[in-house]
């Protein structure tokens, strides 16, 4: 039997004196794409955050078969966990090929050789991102700062990419082509990605399974296919 890649057991996470999550588990297999889906305000986003040692916590966060629970953020960084958060998180003082580096700055070979190796790499996902590549990060449009976060979290070569709401505030066209590049990174790279995103549709489309979260726990699981086709999901979540 296979070590799933990631393993949540129990997990309980909140701010100060609140208790957001409350003793959520499941899994993630090597090489899959599992959503996370909810209304707000239902953990989604404190899931992540939990499992990269953001907030506190309490369970058991296991990354290939070893406890993270309560390891400093940059320590589960190193061992290629990469989280885009909502809002981007982009620095947006510094250029866009700035922003690259420093997305590389936790792994162990930043080689220039390596580095110009993996900027063609970034700009052959994110064509734009090579036009504007000496450009100041805060003057991007929403989806090109979108597109530099997630390429920013790729140039660490992680095994696990976290996602958080990729597609919030983005047109039409842009969320296809992010969630094209997911999509590709997964089959072509093995990539593994935990996504949250409030778009469940799209979500379920690219995702294998899905967790459903309430108010802090885990209501259904199942693979995506059998999700859509489920009455209660399909009205509460995909609008017919």
């Amino acid at each position: 039997m296979t070590t799933p890649l990631l393993e949540v057991r129990n997990l309980h996470a909140g701010y100060g004196p609140t208790e957001v999550l409350h003793g959520l588990d499941f899994s993630l297999e090597e090489g899959h794409i599992t959503a996370l889906l909810g209304a707000n305000g239902a953990g989604k986003t404190t899931t992540l955050r939990a499992i990269c040692g953001m907030v506190q916590a309490s369970g058991d966060v296991l990354f290939d078969g070893q406890r993270i629970t309560g390891k400093a953020t940059e320590d589960i960084t190193r061992l290629g966990v990469a989280h885009v958060p909502d809002g981007r998180g982009t620095f947006t003082d510094l250029t866009t090929e700035e922003n690259l580096r420093l997305g590389a700055y936790a792994r162990r070979d930043r080689s220039a050789a390596s580095l110009a190796q993996d900027y063609e790499r970034m700009y052959t996902l994110f064509p734009i991102l090579k036009e504007r590549r000496h450009q100041q990060a805060g003057t991007l449009s929403g989806g090109q700062q979108q597109m530099l976060a997630v390429a920013r979290a790729l140039m660490l070569h992680p095994r696990l990419l976290l996602l958080d709401e990729p597609s919030f505030g983005l047109a039409p066209l842009v969320v296809k082509d992010i969630f094209e590049v997911m999509r590709d990174i997964n089959a072509t790279q093995q990539v593994s990605i935990l996504l949250v995103e409030q778009n469940a549709a799209m979500a379920l489309k690219l995702a294998g399974s899905a967790h459903l979260l309430e108010t802090g726990r885990i209501v259904r699981s199942g693979r995506s296919t059998d999700l859509m086709n489920d009455d209660a999901v399909r009205r509460a979540y995909l609008g017919y």
